[in-house]
């Protein structure tokens, strides 16, 4: 089994750089480690990412490690964001907004169910300012880092900053994703 595009990408936003080759796999083991506290191999990774020819299908503590690296609590949370969804997340439509397009100053605003909503304002590259809150973890002068929004998939933070303090990853809407416009 190899990792799908979207969970390959996933990994490559999370650790900070993209993984082309089997040496990177190196790093990622050890980044995962160090996130985590749970050992991933390298050869397990190469494998997972295509990079060796195997067949076998990897164990769910395997997989669960990977989705613990990634924010989520199980593989199956994960798999979640992937199903029916295919690789259209990496082409870009009107349901699709790179943040790093965005001027400094530009507001969206995002809204999951039930009742969440949140009006973010960019601050140059991909970071942001929360300016309103509405039933969401998320508070008012929080500051996150996302690269992209995708309608009708889950809101992926890749660092939310409280007060100075790294909260570590966000995600919202995983069971219907969300709904963003500019303002």
């Amino acid at each position: 089994m190899k990792l799908s595009p979207l969970i390959k990408a996933m990994l490559a936003e999370r650790c900070g750089h993209n993984i082309d080759t089997p040496a990177e796999c190196m790093a990622l083991s050890l980044d995962i480690e160090t996130i985590t506290g749970e050992h991933l191999g390298v050869n397990t990774l190469k494998r997972l990412l295509g990079f060796i020819d195997d067949e076998r299908e990897p164990r769910i503590s395997t997989l669960n490690i990977i989705a613990h690296y990634l924010g989520h609590d199980t593989w199956h949370t994960l798999k979640l964001l992937d199903d029916d969804k295919g690789n259209s997340i990496f082409n870009e439509t009107n349901d699709e907004l790179h943040t790093a397009k965005l001027t400094s100053g530009a507001t969206i605003e995002i809204t999951y169910k039930p009742n969440r909503r949140l009006v973010i304002k960019a601050l140059g590259g991909n970071a942001f300012v929360v300016e309103k809150s509405e039933h969401s973890k998320l508070r008012v002068g929080d500051t996150l880092r996302l690269d992209h929004l995708v309608k009708g998939y889950p809101l992926l933070v890749s660092e939310v900053l409280r007060e100075g303090t790294s909260l570590g990853t966000f995600t919202a809407g995983k069971a219907q994703g969300i709904q963003f416009k500019l303002l």
